[in-house]
């Protein structure tokens, strides 16, 4: 089974989904022929590539509401072992990220692509790194087992630009446009940071179509908590 989990480095829902979907798929008797990959989406793709603080930057889209969806979003960040810290989080583009990522899967394979995940998620919401700089994303790519001189040479150049263009177009011929998106076997969708149960229910019901070949919908949760388009739902 094959799942791509479309999502953002910068989206608070896609770093709780990810550890809502790990704990499913660890329970699940057939985790050891489920292959994950992460695809790409940027909820704010013109974001400058010079960094600011988050804080503010959410101030002006949301007002003074915007530190009350940060609380929330951290509150539950901790029932799934994550620390958010919005103080020090930096307002950042992604592309470099998503870059880095796909070398990742490319030349280390899935394990190592979602391993790197989670470090650009802690770097991003709990370290206060900016994950839109070379030299940042080179320390967390090295620490995440990828070689250094590889990683400094690929980001110095634009490999990986056009494939990860590539993959940000097919996610919006998919229709994708909130975020995590959570593609099983490429015909059927999960959107949002669902719980673990509805995850594990997805994967058995997965696993049953594919080991009877019948083409019969599958019935999914509606959408739950996600990231739009430069901003996420409370």
């Amino acid at each position: 089974m094959k799942v791509e989990i479309w999502s953002d480095i910068a989206c608070p829902w896609c770093y709780i989904g990810k550890r809502r979907f790990e704990q499913a798929l660890a329970e699940f008797p057939g985790k050891e022929r489920v292959e994950v990959v992460y695809r790409p989406y940027q909820l704010v793709p013109d974001a400058p590539a010079t960094a600011s603080p988050h804080r503010a930057w959410l101030a002006e889209r949301y007002g003074p509401q915007s530190v009350a969806m940060d609380a929330q979003v951290a509150e539950m960040g901790l029932a799934e072992g994550i620390t958010y810290d919005f103080d020090a989080a930096l307002h950042a583009n992604t592309f470099l990220g998503h870059r880095l990522l796909h070398l990742a899967e490319a030349e280390y394979g899935p394990a190592v692509q979602a391993r790197l995940k989670e470090a650009l998620l802690k770097a991003h919401f709990t370290d206060g790194v900016d994950v839109g700089d070379r030299a940042a994303l080179t320390d967390v790519a090295v620490a995440a087992g990828l070689d250094r001189a590889r990683v400094a040479e690929y980001l110095a150049g634009d490999e990986g630009t056009a494939e990860v263009n590539a993959q940000l177009a097919e996610g919006r011929e998919l229709g994708i446009n909130a975020v995590p998106t959570f593609v099983f076997e490429g015909k059927w969708a999960v959107q949002g940071g669902q719980d673990a149960e509805t995850f594990r229910k997805v994967l058995e019901q997965v696993a049953t179509e594919i080991g009877e070949r019948r083409p019969a919908p599958i019935q999914v949760a509606p959408a739950g908590e996600a990231c739009a388009d430069g901003s996420c739902a409370i």
